[in-house]
């Protein structure tokens, strides 16, 4: 994704996410004063290596925000950016086979779910239709942390989400440990959180 090719984006995208990733592309010389292929010139100027301290360097010498940053950023180093290899992402992240068994388990429980955007992000994996409903990342040990859009009362095995990284949306939290437990009720409880998004 190079600036030839500007408008390219993850494929792993909700419609409401492309909307949002082309508004920003849009409008980018309107509220920046550069065009994208400028920015990305300018990127490749950066003397930070690490993504977190390329953003932090274009927010502290240009005044660029994370979400413009992180675009810019994925253009002009894609090999770097977090959909630029998603099945290495995915493969890094769910390393655990028990882990990986989990996510399998969950995915085939929603595969059947109309409108459904799978996407890999750095810490989990995430699953939307207009709007993130759930999300699903491994635990250090075995076992996987599954973010849902229903609130904690739903189930008795939910709790209030403690800092997981993902989607405000999911307001409760359901602890896997193997992937006999994604059963008919955890199913149920994808299938209602889907319908709230």
């Amino acid at each position: 994704m190079g600036p030839e090719n500007a408008d390219a984006k993850p494929s792993s995208m909700t419609e409401r996410q492309e909307k949002w990733f082309a508004s920003v592309l849009s409008s980018m010389e309107r509220e920046t004063g550069k065009t994208l292929d400028e920015w990305i010139a300018i990127a490749r100027t950066c003397p930070e290596t690490k993504p977190a301290k390329r953003k932090a360097w274009f927010k502290d010498v240009h005044g660029i925000g994370t979400n413009r940053a992180s675009i810019i950023l994925g253009k002009a180093f894609p090999e770097a950016a977090h959909w630029a290899d998603p099945d290495n992402l995915r493969d890094t992240l769910w390393a655990d086979a028990g882990s990986r068994a989990i996510l399998d388990a969950v995915e085939a429980a929603v595969a059947e779910l109309p409108g459904l955007v799978c996407a890999q992000r750095k810490a989990f994996t995430a699953f939307s239709k207009a709007f993130q409903f759930a999300s699903v990342r491994p635990v250090k040990g075995g076992g996987a942390r599954l973010g849902l859009a229903v609130p904690p009362d739903a189930d008795p095995r939910l709790m209030p989400p403690k800092n997981e990284g993902w989607s405000e949306r999911l307001t409760s939290v359901l602890v896997l440990s193997s992937a006999a437990e994604v059963d008919a009720g955890v199913k149920a409880l994808l299938e209602a959180a889907w319908a709230r998004s």
